[in-house]
């Protein structure tokens, strides 16, 4: 593959991560303030289906990007301090995303099918969608760090 090709990848990759997991937050966020039982299972639903689609897609098309970028020049992927940093802020954040953040929402999913037709949200859900939103934001410092030293090289 050229550089070019990798470069594509690695931006679109960026894109639809950094694209969803924000669209994701916010739209959570006023689905749950609705408060409505189907609203908010139903916005539950699609952040499990697009965390899995686009934010999984968009990590796969980084990484592949990424390192394309890396071996096709010959470059040393600890050569340059943003490179490095920005692999081990991209591993942090994904660490608490995949330990956090997925077995928080997939708890979250489970309990939709008790109100997604309108029945009442159980205390559990607004304490694991509070702690959903406190770990979104902890998770997506270090991916913004990450993409900071990328785009700004130092």
């Amino acid at each position: 593959m050229s550089y070019a090709l990798f470069k594509f990848l690695h931006l679109l990759g960026t894109v639809l991560l950094v694209g969803n997991v924000t669209a994701t937050a916010v739209w959570k966020v006023f689905a749950d303030r609705t408060r409505q039982a189907p609203t908010v299972a139903f916005a539950q639903r699609l952040v499990t289906y697009t965390d899995g689609s686009l934010t999984g897609g968009g990590i796969v098309l980084m990484i592949v990007g990424g390192y394309g970028l890396v071996v096709v020049p010959g470059m040393s992927l600890t050569a340059m301090p943003w490179l490095l940093w920005g692999q081990v802020l991209f591993v942090v954040s994904g660490a608490i995303w995949l330990f956090m953040l997925v077995p928080n929402q997939s708890a979250q999913s489970r309990m939709t099918a008790s109100f997604a037709e309108g029945g009442a949200i159980p205390e559990a859900y607004w304490r694991l969608s509070r702690h959903w939103i406190v770990w979104g934001i902890v998770a997506t410092v270090p991916m913004l760090a990450a993409l900071y030293l990328m785009v700004m090289k130092h």
